[in-house]
């Protein structure tokens, strides 16, 4: 499981007692506190963030990488009706000067060519998947060196030259602090990324919580988003 990034800034207007508890997708990390800089983040792969709610974790808003996590949540009752808010693709991420000389998508198969690749239940991983077989390619993923909880994990590793490659959204190599490079993959091969949020059942913030989820599907979110990289729904 993945170790969750807290981010808390200040609290003023966003709740009666502290401000509202978002959880979002490790991915969105550099643009939910662009929508709202006076809320509590925490940001982990979404597949961990939901099992901690079903756990009873004390969250006010859930933004997930994929739509089947919240709608199962929401189908259980634990979080109110999602809505799809953004969209994102694959790249490959490699370091700055490539010395695994990757320049497709099949030069992973190379011998010696170590990469990265996130765990299957995590949606980065699922859609790593998916875009293998979507190219002929489904048994790649077993050549991946290491199995990642997220999409950061994979940019720091890259970016370190611990590896020739990894996957992972286009917004996170776009927020790469580091010298790497993108390769691109073919059109046919993206899988359908969409992100969705959701208000947490029961959350003693419901209304600041709906308040949230509207200013990111709003103008201002989808600016902030735009900025970022994220596709429109």
């Amino acid at each position: 499981m993945a170790v969750l990034l807290a981010a808390t800034v200040g609290v003023a207007g966003c709740g009666d007692d502290g401000g509202l508890t978002v959880f979002g997708a490790s991915s969105l990390t550099e643009v939910l506190p662009a929508v709202d800089a006076d809320a509590t983040y925490q940001f982990a792969a979404s597949d961990t963030l939901a099992a901690q709610i079903r756990e009873g974790a004390d969250a006010d808003v859930y933004a997930a990488a994929n739509e089947r996590l919240p709608e199962a949540l929401f189908a259980d009752g634990l979080v109110e009706e999602p809505r799809v808010f953004a969209t994102n693709r694959l790249v490959v991420l490699i370091p700055g000067d490539n010395p695994g000389r990757i320049g497709r998508v099949a030069d992973l198969r190379r011998p010696g060519v170590r990469f990265l690749v996130a765990a299957e239940g995590v949606p980065l991983g699922d859609y790593t998947r998916e875009a293998f077989a979507r190219l002929g390619l489904p048994s790649l993923v077993e050549r991946a060196t290491s199995f990642e909880d997220d999409a950061r994990s994979i940019v720091a590793k890259v970016a370190l030259g611990e590896v020739d490659a990894g996957i992972v959204y286009a917004t996170d190599a776009r927020a790469a602090k580091s010298e790497v490079s993108v390769v691109s993959l073919p059109a046919r091969a993206q899988p359908t990324i969409r992100y969705t949020v959701a208000v947490v059942s029961g959350s003693a913030k419901a209304e600041a919580a709906r308040a949230f989820v509207a200013r990111l599907v709003g103008p201002g979110g989808v600016a902030a988003l735009e900025t970022a990289g994220f596709g429109r729904p």
